[in-house]
């Protein structure tokens, strides 16, 4: 199910191989979203802020193990690109050991030091119980969410975009269906949710490894694979840790809004849960489209397919900006309605508070989108630098204004909401600009 990205039609190999990145990752929201619709109506809404508080946390953790997959699939697309299955090999087997070596300390690190965490968060006290026993199952999730992003970047870099959809939409039907189990049958509390997702995980993460180890036999790396080179391992290095300080940079400052917002108390910390799920629903295609982009560059640039590089820049532009003005169109009109999927219809109060926090962010989403594709040229490019400077950029902007406006009387939660599309546009002057200069380059080769 290999694709070659570096011939045929430019939109339509874009669109194809993109469509069931965007599917699959739009299916992987639905591991939090489902716990907290089937939390936030059962459950209540202190359930909800526990719950809502704790996806902001884990999606920290995660991206630190998705970034270092991202940095590899790069390197894996570009190896690919240039047809050499050796150096393919030699890349895949460094990364497995260097990112299950992180992924193992990490989930040392949360486990020991969860209440500490917790604190940093500035958790209120009527629901730090709900979140730590939420959070505790939810932390032996980590290492399954290592094996299914390894795995399916390996696959996305030789073009197969299908298979690590397939895992994921089994894993996120059968996390739903966990969910009730759990939850509204066996009355398990937040507790229960938090296993749904593990277990469905789990799925996903041993489903696709077991996949790759029998379908993908030119993939698997032989013993001289697995000889120390310094070269390579310098490269999955430098690629992993750039694209895990990105992703991580881009939640720890999300994390950090998170504590701002947790300051005003669990009725706007409901709203802003609600709010963010379905804010992250709304621009996901636009991210994922931003990662499928990045390996279509990536092959292109080991082929050295320049021109068609430059064309399928002015395409990817085109459909994202036209996608994100319209949903920022739907998101605008229905934003009290959507709210109300995750909150009863009588918390008047957070409703209006997640209303706000919609109109505003989803007003700009043609900035967010902008950026997910710069993120994807540089990376696919092999600047993975860029993409982590325009991600301080953004969140250094996000958090500086948020912790200004805030405390300001006449201003609060909503100084909050409006640093974050002004670091998008931010981030787009400096990327647009850094980006013609490299493309400039291109044209003298």
């Amino acid at each position: 199910m290999e694709k070659d990205l570096t011939s045929g039609n430019v939109t339509k190999t874009m669109l194809l191989f993109a469509c069931p990145m965007i599917l699959g990752n739009l299916l992987q929201q639905l591991y939090n979203i489902a716990d907290t619709l089937i939390v936030g109506k059962f459950l209540g809404s202190d359930a909800l802020a526990a719950v809502g508080s704790a996806y902001t946390l884990m999606t920290f953790l995660t991206s630190i193990i998705i970034g270092l997959c991202m940095g590899n699939g790069t390197i894996f697309s570009v190896c690919f690109g240039k047809k050499n299955l050796c150096q393919l090999k030699n890349s895949i087997a460094a990364s497995f050991i260097f990112i299950s070596i992180v992924t193992i300390l990490i989930n040392i690190l949360v486990f020991a030091g969860i209440d500490f965490i917790l604190h940093i968060l500035r958790i209120p006290s009527d629901i730090y119980s709900l979140m730590r026993e939420y959070v505790f199952i939810i932390f032996f999730g980590i290492f399954f969410t290592f094996l299914y992003n390894y795995f399916a970047f390996v696959l996305r870099a030789i073009g197969n975009s299908v298979v690590p959809l397939i895992f994921l939409g089994a894993s996120a039907a059968l996390n739903i269906i966990l969910d009730i189990l759990f939850v509204v049958v066996f009355h398990q509390g937040a507790g229960g949710a938090a296993a749904a997702t593990v277990i469905s995980q789990a799925v996903s993460g041993v489903g696709i490894a077991v996949y790759v180890f029998l379908k993908e036999l030119d993939l698997l790396p032989c013993r001289d694979n697995f000889k120390f080179r310094k070269r390579t391992l310098t490269e999955v290095i430098r690629h992993s840790m750039a694209a895990c300080v990105q992703q991580s940079v881009m939640n720890f400052g999300i994390l950090m809004i998170q504590g701002l917002v947790n300051s005003f108390g669990p009725a706007v910390m409901a709203a802003f849960a609600a709010a963010v799920k379905i804010d992250s629903f709304a621009y996901m295609p636009a991210q994922e489209f931003g990662n499928a982009f990045s390996l279509f560059i990536s092959q292109n640039y080991g082929a050295k397919e320049f021109k068609r590089i430059n064309i399928g820049i002015r395409k990817a532009v085109t459909i994202s900006v036209v996608f994100c003005l319209t949903i920022s169109l739907f998101i605008f009109i229905l934003a009290p309605y959507l709210m109300q999927i995750f909150v009863d219809a009588s918390e008047h109060g957070i409703i209006q508070t997640g209303v706000g926090y919609l109109r505003i962010e989803g007003s700009f989403y043609f900035g967010i989108g902008i950026l997910f594709l710069l993120y994807g040229f540089f990376r696919g490019i092999e600047k993975p630098e860029m993409s982590l400077i325009l991600t301080v950029i953004s969140l250094g902007t996000r958090v500086i204004l948020a912790y200004m406006l805030a405390p300001i009387q006449y201003i609060g939660v909503f100084g909050i909401w409006w640093a974050i599309p002004i670091g998008w546009i931010l981030a787009d002057l400096l990327g647009v600009y850094r980006a013609a200069v490299t493309l400039s380059e291109f044209q003298d080769r």
